[in-house]
């Protein structure tokens, strides 16, 4: 039914192969821990740099605990762990396609 339109199986096969090798790709770059990882470690530095020098006001808010700095140290922590843990176990690459083998036409 292929072949009545221009596109025979191994043109739709091969055009298939390609859109999973891009829909991989995809999915590696847009990894959920890479976007949480560095949202965290990004956030992490913003608040541990607004805790290293806390103000008299914001101690007595907080009944004496630095909370910008030990939260901010806490985001930094998760954060990096998250960009550890997609080092370590990468995304698996896609399997490569498989191909039905051609028999002799009956």
């Amino acid at each position: 039914m292929s072949e009545q339109h221009g596109y025979s199986d191994h043109d739709v096969q091969r055009e298939v192969a390609e859109l999973q090798a891009k829909s991989a790709t995809a999915a590696r770059i847009f990894d959920l821990r890479r976007i949480i990882g560095g949202l965290f470690v990004l956030y992490g530095v913003i608040v541990t740099i607004a805790g290293i020098n806390p103000s008299d006001a914001t101690l007595d808010k907080a009944e004496g605990v630095n909370i910008n700095l030990w939260t901010g140290l806490g985001m930094l922590l998760l954060g990096i762990f998250f960009l550890v843990w997609l080092k370590l176990r990468p995304t698996p690459p896609p399997a490569p396609p498989v191909t039905p083998e051609e028999g002799p036409a009956d």
